[in-house]
């Protein structure tokens, strides 16, 4: 059943959507959430990137509109955005691996800038009123691993491939916005959301640590941990979702939202390790195992403390991250354990973990979930 008292989410309801990179992880939760709050939605995306994978499990490709299509290919996503004639775009589609982009460079910043740009020419091209919302990366900070988070008008850059694209990513988005954009009486309004590391149910893309831990632990083997030490701000993937559909609302009622970036993260002290991220896991998975092989592990290099300052998204948006460490790792731990016990449908327990969010949210006093 479609889940009730969204508050001003309701906006959804029979309004065309589009979502870049709908068979990936974040993708297919967002798909999820909005065909719940009565969206009809249009994915365009390469095929899952893996297998099993959330977006073919949960069977999304019978509730949405489901094009395969590379968003480096300009002519032929532009033909598929005029066609969904959206009045919502989120983009999401990405190279979103930071050791794959060392392997396949060109790659990645094909994606990631030209992508985005083709997203953005095909935005040029609609006649109508269309609130945009391009998602990039926390990693889209030139990260020097200071303690206090980074804030939206922070310096740009990285120094992996992957992180290097995503600042590039967010000069080409503001640099487009102020060339063809900027005019009051615009039809697109657009604005970028950064945010990292999340977890959640439904993930088993490769060189992640949630996926690596429960595709080991599923066939009861040992997890080997590269980086045990290294702390990164945990959140469920349904935080920044809510973040992303906030944005968009309250983009479409004030103008004024126009051009800015958001971040969308947890509390900047709420980091946690790798370490105590697999520890807490052990609580909710009776095969549990892992070994530290942070002394042999040989690759490139990868930031060890990255966090964000969500003030402005507090501020602007009375949005804020709703769920603790705890009640992140539980739920994530608990979609995979009843995912792998069978003993509910995919959909299913993805549609009980958005309505357990938005109930822990409207608790809260968050306005989006009254």
């Amino acid at each position: 059943m479609p889940i009730k008292n969204q508050g001003f989410l309701n906006t959804f309801k029979n309004t065309n959507v589009v979502i870049t990179g709908h068979t990936g992880f974040k993708g297919s939760w967002l798909a999820s959430w909005l065909i719940e709050l009565g969206a009809n939605v249009t994915g365009i995306a390469l095929d899952p990137p893996s297998n099993p994978s959330h977006f073919n499990e949960a069977h999304l490709g019978s509730l949405i509109k489901d094009i395969r299509i590379d968003i480096r290919d300009s002519d032929a996503l532009e033909r598929a955005i005029l066609d969904a004639q959206p009045d919502y775009v989120f983009h999401l589609a990405a190279q979103s691996l930071v050791r794959k982009s060392y392997d396949n460079p060109i790659e990645t910043w094909q994606t990631n800038v030209m992508g985005t740009l083709h997203v953005l020419e095909a935005l040029r091209k609609l006649k109508k009123p269309v609130n945009a919302i391009i998602i990039t990366s926390d990693k889209c900070y030139d990260n020097v691993e200071w303690v206090w988070g980074y804030k939206e008008t922070d310096r740009l850059g990285g120094a992996d491939p992957y992180s290097a694209s995503k600042g590039a990513a967010e000069l080409a988005i503001r640099s487009h916005i102020k060339s063809y954009f900027s005019n009051n009486i615009s039809n697109i309004r657009i604005v970028s959301a950064r945010a990292g590391n999340v977890i959640g149910g439904g993930d088993w893309a490769d060189d992640r640590i949630i996926p690596d831990c429960v595709k080991a632990w599923s066939k009861n083997k040992v997890v080997e941990l590269r980086n045990p030490n290294s702390t990164r701000p945990w959140q469920h993937v349904l935080e920044p979702l809510s973040g992303y559909l906030n944005l968009a609302v309250s983009l479409s009622k004030d103008n004024s939202l126009h051009g800015e970036a958001f971040n969308f993260g947890p509390p900047a002290q709420q980091n946690h390790s790798v370490k105590e991220l697999v520890e807490k896991m052990s609580t909710y998975w009776d095969q549990v195992h892992w070994k530290d092989i942070s002394q042999s592990a040989d690759g490139p290099y990868e930031s060890t403390l990255l966090k964000l300052n969500c003030d402005k998204a507090l501020h602007y948006l009375n949005w804020h991250a709703v769920m603790g460490f705890s009640d992140t790792v539980r739920m994530t731990a608990e979609w995979y354990r009843d995912y792998y016990l069978k003993s509910t449908n995919t959909i299913d327990i993805t549609r009980l973990q958005i309505k357990e969010y938005s109930e822990i949210a409207k608790g809260q006093g968050l306005l989006w979930a009254q």
